[in-house]
């Protein structure tokens, strides 16, 4: 009888214990490891390998691409975009961020802009949101868009 009022007090949230305790270890980078992690994606777009590009993001996670209308939800539809966009031979580069970090999860956003291996250029906004998975910071959202107005 005891047992069952127990699970029952449990169920209800009247009490806690070692059953429903969890303890979350945060990882809280710093900045400059933040920022690290857009050198990190750069430096895989380099590689022109689309899995590589990929491997930055978390399996659950969702990219809206620069040159694409469609959001991208799944590691293939991922790699199915980098695959085009990486034939442009693309390096990015920051033009102004703003980085914020939080237990395990960490948001860098700003202004950059992308040089193609024609020469062209697209300046663009951003945004990655990363969670630490427990041995990396993945992305778990990127937002990237052509700035919409011209200098």
């Amino acid at each position: 009888m005891k047992f069952r009022l127990f699970y029952v007090a449990l169920a209800l949230g009247l009490v806690s214990g070692p059953v429903l305790a969890r303890s979350v270890v945060c990882h809280k980078a710093g900045e400059r490891e933040v920022a690290a992690l857009f050198d990190r994606w750069n430096d895989s777009l380099k590689t022109g390998d689309p899995a590589r590009v990929v491997a930055n993001y978390a399996t659950n996670s969702i990219l809206l691409p620069t040159l694409s209308n469609q959001p991208r939800l799944t590691p293939e539809a991922k790699a199915d975009y980098f695959e085009h966009f990486l034939a442009k031979k693309p390096d990015g580069k920051i033009d102004s961020r703003w980085i914020e970090v939080d237990c395990n999860t960490a948001v860098d956003a700003g202004l950059y802009t992308f040089t193609f291996g024609d020469g062209s250029v697209a300046h663009a906004r951003y945004s990655y949101s990363y969670k630490w998975n427990g041995k990396k910071w993945l992305i778990t959202s990127h937002h990237s868009s052509l700035m919409p107005e011209k200098n």
